[in-house]
């Protein structure tokens, strides 16, 4: 394994199990950050209809219930838009959880490849 002037080092299953490791936790990494993209989105469009609602004088407001829009008493609508806030700023700090676990468990992982490894690895991204 010579590479990048790197010395021969063997790679034992157990260190290719690690590469694999941190090669399946990079992944989840970027599908987390997507879906905490999504949901902080979510949540910034669920704040606009919110305030957007309360300049409204009207009693009746159209409100969409999968692809079809029904008229809805404003007192109802508020508290659906509450609820929906609510359940997305949940799965956000679920998501981040998840997104700082991830990261630690990358760290350690970097700490015993590029110990054994040293710069005939590379677990940075470009």
């Amino acid at each position: 394994m010579q590479q990048g002037g790197g010395s021969d080092t063997e790679v034992t299953w157990e260190d290719q199990q690690n590469i694999n490791k941190f090669g399946r936790l990079n992944n989840r990494f970027h599908e987390l950050e997507d879906e905490i993209k999504i949901a902080k989105e979510t949540n910034d469009s669920l704040e606009d209809a919110s305030n957007e609602l309360i300049l409204t004088d009207e009693e009746m407001v159209r409100f969409q219930i999968g692809e079809v829009f029904a008229h809805v008493p404003k007192d109802e609508v508020e508290s659906r838009i509450e609820q929906m806030k609510e359940v997305t700023s949940q799965k956000l700090e679920k998501l981040e959880e998840e997104k700082e676990t991830v990261l630690v468990q990358m760290a350690e992982l970097k700490k015993i490849l590029y110990a054994k490894f040293n710069d005939s690895i590379n677990l940075e991204e470009d």
